[in-house]
């Protein structure tokens, strides 16, 4: 397997945490970026579904799309598990990771600040979106946690809960955005004791 993808993206080290945890071998390729955020690897095009990260298999098969390769991952590899085995908690990372992912992401993303700025927004009107986006993605994120007793986001084992997490707090004091969150960075500090979170999140960050 390999990897295709921005090392600085969040996206991307999602799923280098969880090749590494995993114990999995597969080497990241580095994507080519501008700064209107658009790919310029053209061994990825045609880029489906957005462009990296991709990881390509043995096979040459190419899997898109963060959450999707990761839950690709968990029914390939299902040791150590990254999803817990009750179905309601289930559901709750789920939830977790869907908000920071989706619903926070796209927000910060170089794509979405060159659009905002050719829409006429000056250059920290954009950059206050943004933060405005995250600090509302990790309120809801704090709020899932507090039935969870940790330490990691939710129970005694990293899962793909902190997979999201760790790289969206990065991404969060990229953008100046005060954490004033003590369970989200409970659970962060829990996963960077972990060789996995700490090699994935060396890079310096892009707004990818």
């Amino acid at each position: 397997m390999r990897l295709f993808g921005y090392c600085s993206s969040p996206a991307t080290q999602r799923i280098q945490i969880a090749l590494a945890l995993k114990g999995l071998d597969a080497p990241t390729v580095p994507s080519k970026l501008s700064r209107d955020g658009e790919s310029g690897d053209v061994s990825l095009q045609p880029q489906a579904a957005g462009g990296p990260p991709v990881l390509q298999l043995a096979d040459g098969t190419r899997l898109t799309q963060s959450l999707a390769i990761l839950e690709w991952l968990e029914e390939i590899w299902p040791s150590p598990a990254l999803l817990p085995p009750d179905p309601i908690t289930r559901a709750r990372v789920r939830s977790f990771a869907q908000v920071l992912s989706s619903e926070v992401h796209p927000l910060q993303s170089l794509r979405v600040l060159a659009r905002c700025r050719d829409g006429g927004l000056l250059e920290g009107e954009a950059q206050a979106c943004a933060r405005q986006a995250i600090r509302e993605g990790l309120d809801a994120g704090e709020a899932l946690l507090t039935d969870s007793a940790g330490p990691f986001c939710f129970g005694d084992t990293p899962g793909l809960a902190d997979l999201c997490l760790v790289p969206q707090l990065r991404m969060a004091r990229h953008f100046g955005v005060h954490l004033a969150f003590p369970r989200l960075l409970a659970a962060e500090a829990a996963c960077l004791t972990l060789p996995a979170f700490r090699q994935a999140t060396l890079e310096p960050l892009h707004a990818v």
